[in-house]
């Protein structure tokens, strides 16, 4: 059974995936100093939480290797956003880019594994996952033409994806349970 303490990980990171990407559209001529400071606090605690998560999964998800390999590259991304971000401000448009790409490729796999055990909502989390690899790949395809504000949007609405992203993860997470678990129940003598 999946421990509570993982689906506070899952909530907390989508939630701080959405509050960080409503501060970027709410703060646009914010300079790119504080954008890539608070984007690596975020990432941070998103790559630290999504860790979390791998490691109380990793058993039963069977794309747990994509929930690995986003959560080291998030904890990478944070860290050198928060003590090189004079350097990074500059390459945030390409990193971002990458980033977003990779994550959305990520989510767009790991919702097959949500179809598989008959979440509903399967193809939305496809969709997003896409919407979010397409926005990476026009990041990376123009990094330096994008300014501050627009960037601080383009910025925003992905993050704000991914979060949501995590939150319909985190509610076909009892799909998991129920196919995985169900043996649980049967074993249950209810003497």
């Amino acid at each position: 059974m999946v421990k509570p303490s993982t689906k506070i990980y899952m909530g907390l990171t989508g939630v701080a995936l959405i509050i960080l990407g409503i501060v970027c559209l709410c703060n646009p001529g914010s300079t790119l100093l504080s954008i890539s400071w608070l984007i690596g606090l975020f990432t941070l605690i998103s790559g630290v939480f999504n860790f979390c998560t791998w490691i109380r999964s990793k058993s039963y998800l069977p794309q747990s290797g994509m929930v690995l390999l986003s959560s080291i590259l998030e904890i990478i991304l944070g860290i050198t956003f928060m003590n090189h971000n004079l350097l990074l401000a500059t390459m945030l448009p390409l990193l971002f880019g990458i980033w977003l790409l990779i994550e959305g490729i990520s989510l767009a796999i790991r919702s097959f594994d949500y179809k598989a055990v008959g979440f509903r909502a399967w193809w939305l989390l496809t969709l997003l996952g896409a919407l979010a690899a397409v926005g990476g790949y026009f990041a990376i395809v123009n990094p330096f033409r994008v300014g501050g504000t627009a960037l601080s949007i383009i910025i925003g609405a992905g993050i704000i994806i991914l979060g949501i992203i995590d939150i319909l993860a985190l509610c076909g997470l009892k799909k998991f349970e129920k196919k995985h678990f169900a043996w649980l129940d049967d074993d249950v003598d209810y003497q």
